[in-house]
């Protein structure tokens, strides 16, 4: 049985788990080792079942437990060559250290994994479309721009985890400071909840069924604005959210399903 699961989703922290029901792959671990194995287990899943880490770039929200884990576990890390290059995660064995590049499948036990460019500001980030079971799912977060190279890598993905980071009002009228705000806002920052929506249109109506907005901002989001965002451009364009598609947003603290 395929399973997508957000473990932990937000500025704060990211984990997902996919798995075919023979291949049990974790994307980021931006918890701790024990944090892991409490998500894990609220899913029903042994962390020693785990068959690989992927890391879609090297920011320490999808990186904090990255190196615990993979010698815990014993897990080989896919990243590309930059993110390696740039994760502070202590030392991992040679023999668990794989190097992917975007736009080449690399099979990862029974399943097909993609990884595709984003607009970040890390060294070489990805994200990622997986292949299992007949279905297509994809990881789209941490993208400064929606472009169309990356719409045409996830079009088809019948799920999606897809950034929703902030709301522009929130962002331009908050605390944080000017440069940090530029950042954020930029062409290597993060997804609006408009630009989300935009996004998210488009997905359905190439038949993605199940979308989980991510990577929520803690200070400039709220889980009911994104939901309301999307929502409203969805039904305005006659989809019937619900039945054309489930959407949700991935929880901050605990696993979300799709």
């Amino acid at each position: 049985m395929n399973r997508f699961v957000s473990l932990i989703s937000g500025s704060s922290g990211n984990a997902t788990f996919i798995s075919d029901g023979e291949t049990n792959i974790l994307i980021d671990c931006g918890m701790s080792g024990a944090g892991l194995k409490e998500s894990l287990r609220l899913i029903g899943v042994a962390p020693e079942s785990l068959d690989a880490l992927l890391i879609t770039h090297e920011h320490s929200d999808h990186t904090k437990g990255a190196g615990v884990v993979s010698r815990r576990y014993n897990l080989p890390v896919y990243a590309t060559i930059g993110t390696h290059a740039g994760m502070d995660i202590g030392r991992i064995d040679d023999k668990n250290i794989r190097f992917v590049n975007e736009g080449v499948t690399t099979e990862v036990g029974t399943i097909a994994v993609t990884p595709f460019a984003i607009p970040h500001d890390a060294q070489q980030p990805v994200g990622f479309t997986f292949e299992l079971g007949g279905e297509r799912y994809a990881l789209a977060t941490d993208i400064g721009v929606m472009t169309d190279e990356i719409l045409s890598r996830i079009a088809g993905s019948k799920k999606v985890i897809l950034e929703s980071n902030h709301d522009v009002r929130m962002l331009r009228y908050g605390s944080y400071p000017y440069p940090v705000k530029r950042r954020i806002m930029g062409d290597k920052g993060h997804l609006s909840n408009e630009a989300a929506s935009k996004a998210a249109l488009f997905l359905v109506q190439n038949g993605t069924e199940h979308i989980a907005l991510g990577h929520l901002s803690k200070e400039n989001n709220r889980p009911e604005i994104a939901m309301l965002e999307t929502y409203n451009l969805l039904t305005d364009a006659g989809v019937d959210v619900g039945n054309d598609v489930t959407l949700k947003v991935a929880d901050r603290y605990k696993p979300t399903a799709l």
